[in-house]
């Protein structure tokens, strides 16, 4: 990995332009003004932190060294400094946001704690036990994505807390089963043992990519929890105010849609990935209006 540039003198207040495809609309005009420029500091964080993850020719050294700089730039934010590594344009607008939402940091530090799981996990060719495993590494992959927001939008009712943590870990998942394709060969298998052993899929078959019949029914149990814990937090699109509301019911619409893909594709998402596209968009509104 090369040196990390220098700090600069001044900080950005505003966030880079999105350039990655994503799934779901991320601090669209949907989402209320005064909201957009905290939405966006809080995505670019995540953002910068899974490429550091999983972007480039790092070695897992590398990344894990990153990554400790990484959480320091975000304790310095926290803490009002100014040193922010070689990521100023990440941790100005984040710690704007921090100071003027007061945005609880262990959230953050959480996101990063799953990264570095993923780093060590894929350094160490290995997989999750179960489900059990699984949906923890969700609770610090995905789930603090959901409770940031809620904190922003001013929702901080258990309730509210538990459906966005079950359509935050509904998203990780559905991403799972979509990436399949791509994730296998780069050493990423989230495919727990448990579930493996119950569908009689051995581990071989996964690390070939054979789409066998018992492959086929995995997957497809697996997308059925992903859409069974997308359906139990999507009471929340009516919780939200407003132009927050119709973003989640997108979100939570583009989600199924991706499941449905998968299942239109008869779940042989370990050669192949769907995804959205622009004429699915008239769908997910038409959708979104009849939640």
């Amino acid at each position: 990995m090369a040196p990390m540039p220098s700090p600069l003198p001044a900080a950005p207040t505003a966030a880079a332009p999105i350039t990655h495809y994503e799934n779901f609309p991320v601090a669209s005009w949907l989402c209320p003004a005064h909201l957009r420029a905290p939405i966006a500091a809080i995505y670019h964080f995540a953002r910068t932190a899974d490429d550091i993850a999983d972007e480039g020719d790092a070695t897992p050294a590398q990344r894990l060294a990153s990554l400790q700089a990484y959480r320091q730039a975000l304790q310095q934010a926290a803490d009002g400094g100014t040193a922010f590594a070689g990521w100023p344009q990440v941790f100005g607008p984040l710690q704007a946001a921090i100071a003027t939402h007061r945005l609880p940091v262990q959230l953050l530090h959480d996101l990063l704690d799953a990264f570095v799981q993923d780093i060590e996990k894929t350094r160490d060719g290995a997989g999750y036990a179960d489900d059990a495993e699984l949906w923890d590494y969700c609770r610090r992959s995905a789930n603090p994505v959901g409770r940031l927001l809620l904190h922003l939008y001013g929702v901080h009712s258990a309730q509210a807390l538990a459906e966005s943590d079950a359509i935050c870990t509904a998203l990780q998942l559905i991403n799972f089963w979509q990436d399949l394709s791509v994730d296998i060969p780069r050493g990423r298998y989230y495919l727990s043992h448990a579930a493996r052993t119950r569908f009689g899929v051995p581990q071989s078959d996964i690390l070939a990519q054979r789409q066998t019949e018992n492959a086929t029914k995995l997957i497809a149990a697996c997308a059925d929890a992903a859409r069974a814990s997308m359906l139990k937090g999507s009471q929340l699109v009516h919780r939200l105010p407003g132009r927050a509301g119709w973003e989640l019911r997108l979100v939570v619409q583009g989600g199924l849609r991706i499941l449905d893909k998968i299942a239109a594709l008869h779940y042989t998402t370990l050669s192949q990935r769907p995804v959205l596209r622009a004429w699915d968009f008239p769908l997910l509104l038409w959708r979104a209006a009849r939640m």
